[in-house]
């Protein structure tokens, strides 16, 4: 019996996706909940799992195709199975099949029997193992519960590691020869001006909603940005003298980000307009605060929310914020990681900035910057010292919050940073 492999229901506000990457090929058996192909959306990758076992006797649409909720994008023919002695990865880790359609015992990706203890593999770490031809058991898996990550995949390739001839030239399609230049899954590099050379990809999705989404907050937003200082010994000394017990107690480190969460929380309750929105005509005042994390993630910027964050302690936030980092790094996030949010923070002293001026994310009328801790020189009680000092930047929307607003609540975030017993008593 032949059945329809339709584009799953997308996520509320979603109107479209396209078709990132096959992982089963026209006449190759499936296994039921094998992933057949990803699809990408503005916000996060989903996988197409097969409805059940049998032979994809059709594919529909190829990669780069945008298509719809319900969209028939394959022909599935029911009931003839994998044969057991192919060596494909059972759904349990999620795996897609060797690359050749018929799958001898001595085929060279295959995967050792113990793949069923193996983590599951996210659709980027996926499409990477796939296209360089690796087993993902001998690759050192550095993330959360043993999972394999994307950093993990390019630093095995890196090593010269790669399987196979194909995946070299994955790896480097411009310094192929002409003559593989068929097997390079590399965009086209074609010559531009004076026979210099030029790479003309296609925007992903993601990037380009990031982009329309700056282009809006700048045409829609009348945005300022506020400078302040904040001297990190205080921090510093507490993460120095209880990093040991507390990831020993809760099983995390203690970073930065839960100080900054929970100073930025209480001056929200001090300054209810920073923490608001505009709607129109109308500011909708939240009476919760969920705080977005901006993450550089393979596919781009994203900002996952930790939400409620008054009602987290301190190992709750870092944990949190610890897992939303892995699961951006290896294409895991969902669209409810990313919905909502009510004020963010973002972090670019872990790349070396030193100074920089956050765009909002709207509809969000404001958003934190935290840049590179660095010791200067500064003037305390008439003496000069040295101290661990770091710039903060706060961008914006000067329709809601007024300048007045927008400084009290960077020197709140400031005081309660330098003298943290404040979070505790909430002075």
């Amino acid at each position: 019996m032949s059945i329809e492999v339709k584009v799953p229901q997308l996520p509320e506000s979603v109107e479209d996706a396209t078709v990132m990457a096959w992982h089963k090929e026209a006449g190759e058996a499936v296994n039921r909940e094998d992933n057949l192909l990803d699809l990408e959306t503005d916000k996060v990758v989903l996988e197409v799992p097969a409805p059940s076992s049998g032979v994809l006797t059709e594919i529909r649409v190829k990669a780069g195709d945008v298509v719809r909720a319900g969209d028939v994008v394959a022909i599935l023919t029911e009931g003839q199975a994998a044969a057991p002695a192919a060596p494909t990865v059972t759904s349990e880790s999620d795996e897609p099949a060797p690359v050749a359609k018929a799958a001898p015992p001595e085929a060279p990706a295959a995967v050792p029997a113990a793949a069923s203890e193996v983590a599951p593999l996210a659709p980027a770490v996926r499409r990477l193992v796939v296209e360089h031809g690796l087993d993902p058991q001998a690759i050192h898996a550095s993330g959360r519960d043993g999972r394999l990550t994307k950093e993990d995949v390019l630093n095995h390739v890196a090593q010269g590691k790669a399987a196979t001839p194909a995946a070299a030239t994955t790896v480097a399609p411009v310094a192929a020869p002409p003559s593989e230049a068929p097997v390079a899954k590399g965009p086209a590099v074609e010559p531009g001006d004076r026979g210099r050379l030029e790479q003309r990809v296609p925007m992903t999705r993601l990037r380009a909603k990031v982009a329309e989404r700056l282009v809006q907050a700048q045409q829609t937003a009348a945005i300022l940005t506020t400078f302040n200082e904040v001297d990190m010994s205080a921090v510093n000394s507490l993460r120095r003298q209880y990093r040991d017990s507390f990831e020993k107690a809760h099983g995390v480190r203690l970073g930065y980000m839960s100080f900054f969460i929970k100073a930025c929380v209480e001056a929200l309750k001090r300054f209810p307009a920073v923490n608001a929105s505009v709607d129109g005509t109308d500011i909708i005042y939240h009476g919760y605060f969920d705080i977005g994390i901006a993450v550089a993630s393979p596919r781009g910027l994203v900002v996952p929310i930790v939400r409620d964050t008054e009602q987290l302690g301190f190992a709750d936030l870092e944990k949190q914020v610890q897992a939303f980092g892995e699961k951006a790094r290896d294409g895991g996030l969902t669209i409810d990681d990313l919905t909502g949010g009510t004020f963010s923070i973002t972090n670019g002293g872990v790349f070396g900035s030193l100074l920089s001026t956050p765009i909002l994310n709207p509809p969000q009328s404001a958003i934190l910057g935290m840049h590179k801790i660095q010791e200067r020189p500064v003037v305390v009680e008439g003496q000069i010292v040295v101290r661990p000092m770091m710039y903060l930047a706060l961008s914006y929307d000067h329709r809601l919050i007024d300048g007045r607003e927008a400084v009290q609540f960077l020197v709140a975030v400031k005081d309660l940073l330098e003298d943290p017993a404040r979070l505790l008593l909430q002075v």
